[in-house]
């Protein structure tokens, strides 16, 4: 029970959405068909991989699961900003807020895991051809996929447990368009001095898997650049690509959220970074790995005459 005229708060307000207020539904429709791409595009990649035997290999199984992961990753924002844009109340519950924030951070957090990964792969495949098989077996690359995916959920769990039992009172105004760590501090009704730990916690992280993509990625274009043939550096480098555009549009974005080192944005760039971080970044992540792809576009293209378009004639 808060004492004085401070009463406990039960909900919060997304105050970014009264930067678009005016005219929301010019934002809803667009951010509904991104959602929908983000969505359709993700489901078509994870089970083009699962039926099509020729790409069960390592770097295909992670693009599996990144995909999957997107599907999620989108999901935890993008229905309720859909739903606040075209509702007057952009409200959210304290207890569906620290979900939200859980579930966002630690599908990001797998991701940049799996990110790790998957340069890893490109490495042994670019830099140890030769044992490649030997190194990347199918277990290995199982246990690498968990391990993304559990080592994610289960470092921000302490976190937000902790930020549970804080006292929120008074003001309960999210200045953002969705529920973020540092954001939902500032609002706790006690010392605010775990916000500058909280900030350092991340840059760190952020900035450490980073480099360990950014060295892993060095070397592979080093070696590449000794491969004596035109064709075997196009083809090295084609393979690399995709995976090096999604780390540069991911963490880019991360970077720009989190690397702000107490820098204050003006609040339609902080909305518009939001939007990237959330919605932008995801919706290239089907289009860079299928349209640019062509064993991905072939497989795709196959697997839907076959079995949604018409059936094989007799």
């Amino acid at each position: 029970m808060m004492s004085g005229n401070l009463s406990t708060v039960t909900e919060f307000i997304f105050t970014g959405f009264l930067r678009i207020q005016d005219g929301s539904l010019l934002y809803f429709f667009p951010l509904l068909f991104i959602y929908i791409f983000i969505i359709i595009g993700n489901l078509l990649i994870f089970f083009t991989v699962r039926l099509d035997t020729h790409l069960h290999n390592p770097m295909y199984n992670f693009i599996s699961i990144f995909s999957f992961l997107e599907i999620w990753y989108t999901t935890a924002t993008i229905p309720k900003i859909l739903s606040n844009l075209i509702s007057e109340k952009k409200t959210i519950s304290t207890t569906g807020c620290l979900l939200q924030m859980y579930f966002f951070h630690s599908l990001g957090n797998s991701e940049g895991i799996l990110l790790i990964t998957m340069a890893i792969d490109r490495y042994v495949a670019i830099c140890n051809p030769f044992r490649y098989r030997m190194i990347m077996t199918p277990r290995l690359c199982a246990q690498f996929s968990a391990c993304s995916c559990i080592f994610g959920f289960l470092i921000l769990l302490p976190e937000i447990l902790m930020i549970s039992t804080l006292p929120f009172c008074g003001l309960n105004q999210i200045h953002q368009i969705f529920c973020d760590l540092v954001p939902v501090l500032s609002l706790a009704c006690t010392d605010t001095s775990m916000i500058l730990i909280e900030d350092v916690i991340h840059s760190v992280a952020i900035i450490i898997t980073i480099l360990i993509i950014a060295l892993s990625y060095i070397r592979i274009v080093t070696v590449i650049l000794r491969i004596s043939s035109a064709e075997g550096r196009q083809k090295a480098f084609s393979t690399c690509a995709g995976h090096f555009t999604i780390f540069l549009m991911f963490f880019g974005s991360v970077s720009l959220m989190y690397l702000r080192f107490n820098t204050t944005y003006p609040p339609v760039l902080d909305t518009a970074i939001s939007l990237m971080f959330t919605v932008l970044a995801p919706f290239f992540n089907p289009i860079i790995y299928s349209l640019r792809n062509k064993d991905m576009k072939n497989a795709i293209k196959k697997h839907l005459q076959s079995k949604v378009f018409f059936a094989p004639v007799e």
